[in-house]
């Protein structure tokens, strides 16, 4: 295993975090949730902790991890790519040997360096962008969640195949994840040959994106495909229907959070968006769906069913090694397939699912989903 050092000052060792995981009793086995805990995509952590909090308290009601308990220690990093090398930084200090996060794609960007020099591993159930792990050559580092060069892929392919529109808009977030994926959606429109009107970023936390909708009018274009999140894509579909523009909108996973129905109102209806299959309706996954519910819990969301994926993945690695030993679980995850409510995964050599499956949802204006043509 990589040695460990602590770059912190001493005195962040006095922090909240480290107060509560002391608490624990040592036979314990720490597992980090790093994500958005405040700030404005709060939801997308929420998600994650649903899903880690249902796998753990399952595995602990049915013993645990080598006769151990899993407890879950909560790390904000509010989507913030500075705020991840600081959590990340935390959890070494904390010796904390093992990360389900971070949730958002520049966050996790920005902490992945730090864990995999000091051997955590981490696994992230919803950073899609492939620079996470391209050519990175890390060992620790893995993702329960496909990536934006197969969501962008299978997006663009529907618009290609099922909308087939005559010129479409390409807009982004300017960040990692939304301008990630928005590019790969352009570039396998153009190679199908579908006119592109134009491709740009709007500044994330504008109130006003009058500018954009007004070229997207005068451009012609009926089919806007947006890279980012809820905040943005709420304010684009109401604004767009305010100045009447008449065209589909459609994004990617982060666009997927009730809450765009409070931004965007009537106009979210019928919004497209590329979601992880929907992993509740899957027969053998009974059992764990009653578990989200018997807690208040929704499985259906984004995130819920990759964070238990990947809270099961480490827990069952480290049983199958027979130690707390992180080393050896990231060797047995990048050597063993793994049974998890998303299906039997594997992990190619750095890190990514070999397989991810990716369906497309129509969003209604009463927070629900539907599969498209469903």
């Amino acid at each position: 295993m990589k040695i460990r050092f602590t770059p912190l000052a001493a005195a962040l060792t006095f922090s909240s975090g480290l107060l509560f995981a002391g608490a624990a009793m040592a036979d314990d086995i720490r597992i980090a949730i790093a994500g958005p805990f405040t700030g404005p995509v709060t939801q997308y952590g929420d998600m994650v902790k649903q899903g880690v909090d249902t796998a753990v308290e399952q595995i602990n009601a049915a013993g645990g991890v080598l006769g151990k308990n899993l407890v879950v220690v909560t790390m904000d990093d509010a989507c913030e790519p500075k705020q991840g090398p600081v959590v990340a930084n935390r959890i070494v200090n904390e010796k904390i040997n093992y990360v389900v996060g971070h949730v958002c794609s520049g966050a996790t960007v920005a902490a992945t360096d730090i864990y995999d020099n000091e051997g955590v591993v981490m696994v992230t159930p919803s950073a899609t962008a492939p620079i996470v792990t391209d050519g990175k050559g890390y060992e620790t580092i893995f993702r329960t969640i496909g990536r934006d060069d197969q969501q962008g892929p299978a997006a663009a392919k529907f618009i290609v195949e099922q909308i087939k529109p005559a010129k479409v808009a390409v807009l982004h977030d300017k960040q990692s994840y939304g301008q990630g994926i928005a590019s790969a959606v352009r570039d396998d429109l153009q190679k199908a040959g579908i006119e592109v009107a134009f491709f740009e970023g709007i500044n994330a936390g504008d109130s006003d994106y009058s500018a954009v909708i007004t070229r997207l009018r005068s451009s012609g274009a009926d089919f806007v495909y947006f890279g980012g999140y809820h905040p943005e894509m709420g304010l684009l579909l109401r604004q767009a229907a305010e100045q009447g523009v008449n065209a589909g909108f459609m994004g990617p996973e982060g666009v997927g959070n009730p809450d765009i129905n409070a931004i965007a109102g009537k106009a979210v209806e019928g919004m497209l968006l590329t979601l992880p299959a929907d992993f509740t309706q899957n027969p053998d996954n009974v059992a764990v769906v009653e578990a989200f519910k018997a807690k208040g819990r929704d499985a259906g969301g984004a995130f819920q069913m990759t964070a238990y994926a990947a809270t099961k993945a480490i827990a069952d690695a480290i049983q199958a090694v027979g130690a707390d030993d992180p080393a050896k679980v990231a060797e047995y995850l990048h050597a063993n397939s793994v049974n998890t409510p998303i299906g039997e995964i594997n992990w190619n050599k750095q890190g990514d699912l070999n397989e991810f499956k990716f369906d497309v949802f129509s969003w209604h204006e009463d927070g629900s989903k539907t599969v498209y043509g469903k």
